[in-house]
């Protein structure tokens, strides 16, 4: 069996695309996952299957999300040791855990304009890109983050973002 983590991006945020985690637990059972597990109401899970196929698995779980609730999530699938390996290669400190950001990209970026994200940074805000992950450290927090909700733009590929405090459950759900 092999182990996945399976990030939904934009469910339950601002009363739009809701998708309770029963439902979507549900909906994971049935394409013949096992031991599924969610963390919190944005959609994050973890589960085992037979499948090695990320790319067919990820379209599956939409296609299902979409037949069930009538709209279509971007679903990012990672495995264990992709999540070690972005964890390994944080380059932040964890301390503060709602205020580093981990970016999990769909694919490594050709071209980032990381002209424009030095433009749009905030003083105090930090960030590196490695691979297909891009790293976020905003002290002041996101939630007037020009840098933060412009990332998908600058980098050109689609992207959901989960705070440490989440990437550092997800890791210890994984494991056990």
């Amino acid at each position: 069996m092999n182990s996945f983590i399976a990030l939904f991006r934009g469910i339950n945020v601002g009363g739009k695309n809701l998708l309770p985690m029963k439902s979507l637990s549900e909906l994971i059972l049935s394409l013949g996952c096992e031991n599924v597990k969610t963390y919190i109401q944005s959609g994050n899970v973890v589960f085992q299957t037979d499948s090695n196929s990320k790319t067919d698995l990820a379209k599956r779980l939409s296609a299902n999300v979409l037949e069930a609730h009538g709209f279509e999530p971007k679903v990012f699938l990672l495995d264990a040791t992709e999540l070690a390996v972005a964890i390994a290669n944080n380059p932040f400190p964890t301390e503060e855990g709602k205020l580093l950001h981990f970016f999990f990209l769909d694919a490594i970026p050709q071209s980032p304009d990381l002209e424009k994200l030095e433009a749009v940074k905030q003083r105090s805000e930090s960030y590196e890109l490695k691979s297909n992950v891009f790293y976020l450290y905003a002290p002041e927090g996101v939630s007037r983050s020009k840098l933060f909700t412009n990332v998908e733009k600058c980098l050109g590929v689609a992207a959901t973002a989960r705070n440490w405090n989440t990437v550092a459950k997800l890791a210890s759900m994984i494991k056990s």
